[in-house]
């Protein structure tokens, strides 16, 4: 059923589905009602200057992500959509929950995995699963994981589907990114619509900062008690360069390059001015393979010679820690439900998507490729990807040729009905579908999860790809305050810190 309200809403279109800010009979949400209000009595001159100051506010920070292969120039400012994705408190409470139980599973995963392997003897994932993943590192089997939390940030996606139930995607546990993103999209959400804020009882983020540079400072070697913390970038080539130096610079620590660093009798240096000054927490931005070229790859030039060593003396702290790629291989995704049980004895609170092994059913995929999306274990940024019902059948067939050759390296999905959101287009909103990832810190004691995440939306219509690599943008994601779901929302002087 349509939405047919005057103003900017005037012929919003459902389209049969999950709609984030409206009902199925087309009467917007209680908690997205004043919003719906503000927006559509605004005249679409006053939102064209309320994009303009958004465009103007990203263009001038700097705010870009790289597209690889783009032969009109690789830096590209962020698309950002002004029209908020809201959560009532009660549903960010369930995704929290959800979360929490969802890491605490990966991290003990992987400290088993790499350790007496107790879940690989009592079969409850296939042993030959996990050790021929390209992410499992066998150097770190025999001694311990040097790190007792293996996974420190986290980016779980989130999708919605038809019934708006939520529902994992992926997990993200080498080095998740987009946090940046979250971040600048609530500052800019505050400057374009300060109204809407004192409005709405909005939960802040601006406390990411802290609570990143608190996680990471708790991760020092034994007996430091002053860690110098870097942020290792593999340079301004890489898709998040953006987001490395503004983290850097947010937590007011180092941004550097593998060639900034060395290793002299297992311990980590930095080159200054001032002379060499002992590193003893890495929030690395590089991938294992690349990280160490003495231990993984010989050829990488942006890694450090010896780092690994270092990591493995507990002479210095690296965030993530190595081999956690080993539990975002999306093969090993359909077994997480079973580690939550093992390891927790609970049943999972976020459920998994439907998902088929190429391993176990490569027959079935085959057959059914037109209807599945099929995706390589390992790519990130949408890419290795087949969307079977928008594909045509030679590109299937193409694609296939890969599947069959190493059914291990790739998984099929139904094509989920994600759920939507209004977006600003053409001078009108259209809805556009969208995911949430929200940003997990894990320390020995707790997980710390600031309300939100960030929101990505697949811009171009029909299309259910969200990564910015692919044509997406994003959007500011709003947790509502507990008081704004228990009574009706009114005007409240409210002041939200950000970063500057």
């Amino acid at each position: 059923m349509s939405q047919r309200a005057a103003g900017l809403f005037e012929g919003y279109d459902l389209a049969g589905f999950f709609d984030e800010m409206f009902e199925p009979d087309g009467t917007p949400r209680p908690h997205a009602a004043q919003v719906h209000r503000s927006l559509n009595g605004m005249s679409q001159a006053d939102f064209d200057q309320k994009r303009e100051l958004a465009d103007f506010t990203m263009v001038t920070q700097g705010i870009t992500f790289t597209v690889y292969g783009d032969q009109t120039g690789i830096e590209k400012p962020f698309p950002v959509d002004l029209v908020p994705r809201i959560v009532p408190y009660p549903e960010w409470k369930h995704i929290e929950a959800g979360l929490r139980q969802r890491v605490r599973a990966l991290n003990l995963f992987l400290e088993d995995v790499y350790g007496e392997g107790k879940i690989l003897k009592d079969r409850v994932i296939p042993r030959e699963l996990i050790l021929g993943a390209p992410f499992f590192r066998s150097e770190l089997l025999g001694g311990g994981r040097p790190d007792p939390v293996p996974v420190n940030i986290c980016g779980t996606d989130l999708i919605r589907d038809g019934d708006g139930t939520y529902k994992v995607l992926e997990d993200n546990c080498r080095t998740p990114s987009g946090v940046s993103y979250m971040l600048q999209n609530r500052l800019i959400q505050m400057r374009v619509f300060p109204n809407l804020f004192r409005e709405n009882h909005v939960l802040p983020v601006d406390h990411y900062g802290q609570e990143l540079m608190r996680m990471l400072v708790g991760l020092a070697p034994e007996g430091v008690t002053e860690p110098t913390v870097v942020v290792l970038t593999p340079g301004q080539y890489n898709s998040a360069y953006f987001e490395h130096a503004f983290l850097a610079m947010q937590l007011g620590v180092y941004l550097v390059e593998g060639r900034d660093l060395f290793v002299d009798q297992n311990k980590v240096f930095m080159k200054t001015t001032g002379g060499p000054k002992q590193v003893d927490v890495i929030y690395r931005r590089i991938d294992d393979d690349f990280i160490d070229p003495l231990v993984i790859r010989s050829d990488s030039a942006l890694g450090v010679p010896g780092l690994v060593n270092a990591y493995r003396a507990r002479n210095v702290a690296l965030a993530n820690g190595l081999g956690t790629g080993v539990a975002d291989d999306k093969a090993v995704y359909p077994y997480v439900p079973r580690m939550i049980k093992y390891y927790l004895d609970q049943d999972p609170i976020l459920p998994n998507v439907e998902t088929y092994l190429g391993c176990e059913s490569l027959d079935f995929i085959v057959e059914h490729a037109h209807e599945l999306v099929i995706k390589a274990a390992n790519e990130s940024g949408g890419y290795g990807m087949l969307m079977g019902p928008q594909s045509s059948k030679k590109e299937i067939a193409t694609f296939l040729e890969g599947v069959k050759a190493d059914p291990r390296n790739y998984i099929a999905q139904p094509l989920i009905a994600l759920s939507r959101c209004p977006c600003y287009v053409d001078g009108r909103f259209e809805g556009r579908h969208v995911d949430l990832r929200p940003y997990i810190l894990c320390t020995q004691d707790t997980e710390r999860i600031v309300p939100g995440g960030l929101t990505r939306v697949a811009l171009r219509r029909g299309s259910y790809v969200v990564n910015s690599s692919q044509g997406g943008g994003s959007k500011d994601t709003w947790v509502l305050a507990p008081e704004a779901n228990d009574a009706p929302l009114r005007s409240q002087s409210q002041t939200q810190g950000g970063f500057h």
